[in-house]
């Protein structure tokens, strides 16, 4: 038995929330502000929380909120026709013929073998009663307002919002119920429902336990501070109430009981001379006044107070606060766990219930890369274990962990991922990896699903988290971008790009392959910066000049030549990304003539790239500057920086074909197709090379290329 799906209506900015939940472990994913946060709080509220301080009216979707004010301040709606409104939360329960049902029978809707689901609907909701109420008290504040208004005129008249503030909570109200679910339609109907609370108020505490550890953790490493210590005791508590270790916990009962009779033969010489005194002081008759100091040591107490966690360090030991607070964290957050699995256990004399839901919030506080790898390669394992007792009563334990942390995604199934995006101002949705996998695969594109799968989770899963990404090929740009980038950033003082959460993602000629990635995640803006890579066809030649052997078809066997657009023969482009992205034409007189508002791109209804000011992915490659057309990056860098190349050192040129440069025996082409024997040293030599104005701007002695530098001016702007 297991929640499958988990429904949430207008809840902060889960306005119309669907998530789907794995068997063992969800990783709920977003960029910041999101509703991770808010998917925990929501279901704590409903499943743990009290009726009277469950929400408050700032608890309510921004949209939700609007509505509330147009159907309090319009008319009244027919009875027949009105719905109550409110938050809302449905946990779409599944469960098969293994199951123990005992619980579960008494909210299931119908008998249907073939129906496995089960709906337990929660809500905070306005009935039509209470609407017709709020409507009269609203009407009354008003007429106050405008009387205190009447009697001073600099008064200022408070609106609706305010009067829900202070009123929602005498409106509305909390209900419980199960809803009948459609098996073939895969749909709930919210008009067939047992009502929970009314007139069994049958729990659901038996059905579903729900249990979290949230990211503001206690744990710190202040001198005095022993949280570790204490959640030793709170271990302790759990594991006595399940007597789970009964042999032990004995022994250390007796222990205390033999040593309470020791300490009390002490306290009687130790607190002589007090007890004499107070003997001799009180009472009306001899020995009225006379006392006995006794030990009574609590297992409890003296676990709560008197036991301090402490950590090896080679040959000794040191307290918990003397060690780092990424382990301090990760220490606690195991104690916690364990806490809350006694919990799920429940006592001896109770039974767990059938569905235990943990929720982990940023597990990641804290704690450096390897700490993350090791802890979300451990936690699944920890997870199926479930809650195992000493009487065989098992359960499965169900969990979602929130993060942040690009570290743990990599480590994590790609198909347990669920990923929250905004879908518009005042609401977020979940998608799950395995739909864009679909969408891949509806297309034909398995092979392209699986690369991208293998490259974000071994390379870059930070691009799940950024706001804007930049796609590049290779290593030279790699290694200058941040710098070209903070060229852009010295000469303004708003949107600086180094202070925006970019990320810069090595992809090769692959970027059209994370097309529908780029739209998965929404990103603000993609810019990818890629070559024109012109070239043109000639007939292939033998070593003795003699044409090549024809084609068993006939034609001549050809071979392409690299050259720059400018080339009179150039007639077409090899780059993949262009030819993806623009209708699959290669013909290089559309690149080379196409205005730089046509770069920018964006999907259509039919889901195809098209050219459109207001997109959000550019393709950046090669323009013409200074009257000269490269053909990659390096030729470009090389024609606008002659000086700078030529005036400094550079051991990965080779020095023949520089100097044949300095000649002008040969053109910049052919120094970025002969001269360069290793790109990443190339790079890191621009960066030596480069100096500091007195003002302290940085890289001031060489220039960024036309097609880069407007790339990176459009994706600074918002």
């Amino acid at each position: 038995m297991k929640i499958k799906k988990i429904k949430i209506e207008n809840y902060r900015l889960l306005k119309q929330f669907s998530i789907d939940l794995e068997e063992i472990m969800s990783l709920v994913i977003g960029k910041n502000n999101t509703g991770k946060t808010s998917l925990l709080t929501v279901i704590n509220s409903f499943l743990n929380g009290s009726d009277k301080s469950r929400f408050s009216f700032d608890d309510f979707n921004i949209d939700f909120k609007n509505e509330l004010r147009t159907l309090i301040e319009e008319d009244i709606p027919q009875q027949e026709n009105y719905k109550s409104v409110g938050i809302k939360l449905k946990l779409f329960i599944e469960y098969n013929e293994d199951d123990n049902l005992a619980n579960l029978s008494r909210v299931m809707m119908d008998l249907d073998p073939e129906n496995k689901f089960v709906v337990l609907g929660f809500e905070y909701h306005l009935t039509y009663d209470s609407l017709e109420r709020i409507k009269q008290k609203y009407a009354e504040f008003q007429a106050k307002e405008v009387v205190k208004l009447g009697e001073n005129e600099d008064y200022r008249q408070r609106d609706i919002f305010y009067f829900l503030k202070v009123y929602q909570g005498d409106f509305f109200k909390s209900s419980r119920k199960s809803i009948e679910y459609n098996r073939i339609d895969e749909i709930e109907n919210d008009d067939n429902f047992i009502d929970l609370d009314s007139p069994e108020k049958i729990s659901t505490k038996d059905i579903i336990s729900f249990k979290f550890i949230s990211a503001k953790r206690s744990v710190t490493n202040k001198e005095n501070d022993k949280a570790l210590s204490g959640q030793t005791s709170e271990i302790y508590n759990e594991t006595e109430k399940t007597d789970e270790q009964n042999e032990k916990i004995e022994q250390f009962k007796e222990e205390l009981i033999s040593t309470d009779y020791t300490l009390s033969e002490i306290y009687e010489t130790l607190f002589e001379d007090v007890i004499e005194q107070v003997r001799l002081f009180g009472g009306i008759k001899s020995d009225d006044s006379t006392i006995k100091i006794e030990s009574s040591l609590q297992h409890r107490e003296l676990l709560s107070g008197n036991t301090t966690v402490m950590y090896k360090h080679n040959d000794t030991t040191l307290p918990e606060y003397n060690n780092g607070l990424g382990y301090m964290n990760l220490i606690s957050m195991i104690f916690q766990i364990e806490i809350l699995i006694q919990e799920f256990k429940k006592s001896k004399d109770e039974k767990p219930a059938d569905i235990n839901l943990l929720f982990i919030e940023e597990p990641e506080a804290h704690t450096h890369p390897q700490m993350q790898y090791v802890f979300i390669k451990n936690i699944k394992s920890l997870l199926k274990r479930g809650i195992v007792r000493e009487d065989g009563d098992n359960r499965e334990l169900q969990a979602a962990i929130t993060t942040h942390s690009s570290h743990i995604v990599a480590e994590s199934v790609f198909d347990d991922i669920k990923y929250l995006k905004k879908d518009g101002k005042n609401s977020v949705i979940s998608k799950n990896l395995k739909s864009l996998e679909k969408e891949y695969t509806d297309n034909g594109e398995e092979e392209n699903y699986r690369f991208l799968k293998q490259y974000l989770t071994l390379n870059r899963s930070e691009l799940f988290f950024a706001d804007k990404a930049i796609l590049i090929e290779g290593d030279t740009e790699r290694l200058l971008l941040p710098a070209m980038m903070k060229k852009i950033d010295q000469d303004c003082t708003t949107n600086q790009l180094l202070s925006q959460n970019i990320s810069i993602i090595e992809v090769g000629a692959h970027s059209q392959i994370f097309e529908k990635f780029i739209d998965f995640i929404d990103l603000k803006k993609c810019l990818i910066i890629t070559d024109i890579d012109s070239n043109y066809d000639e007939v292939k030649l033998e070593d003795d000049g003699v044409t090549a052997k024809k084609h068993a078809n006939g034609n001549d066997k050809m071979k392409t030549i690299k050259c720059t657009p400018s080339n009179p023969n150039a007639n077409y482009t090899s780059n993949n990304s262009l030819i993806f992205f623009h209708k699959k034409t290669k013909n290089l007189n559309y690149f080379k003539n196409l205005s730089f508002d046509w770069k920018i791109l964006r999907k259509n209804r039919k889901k195809e790239w098209v050219s459109n000011r207001k997109g959000k992915l550019l393709l950046a490659y090669q323009i013409e500057e200074d009257g000269y057309h490269a053909r990659s990056f390096e030729d470009a860098f090389f024609k606008i920086n002659r000086d700078f190349i030529l005036d400094n050192t550079f051991p990965s040129l080779t020095s023949k074909w520089v100097e044949k440069y300095r000649n002008n025996e040969i053109d910049e082409f052919v120094l970025a197709e002969k001269a360069i024997e290793k790109k990443p040293p190339f790079a890191i030599e621009v960066l030596l090379n480069s100096k500091m104005s007195p003002e302290g701007n940085q890289f001031i002695n060489w220039n960024t290329p036309l097609y880069i530098s407007e790339g990176l001016l459009w994706l600074q702007k918002n």
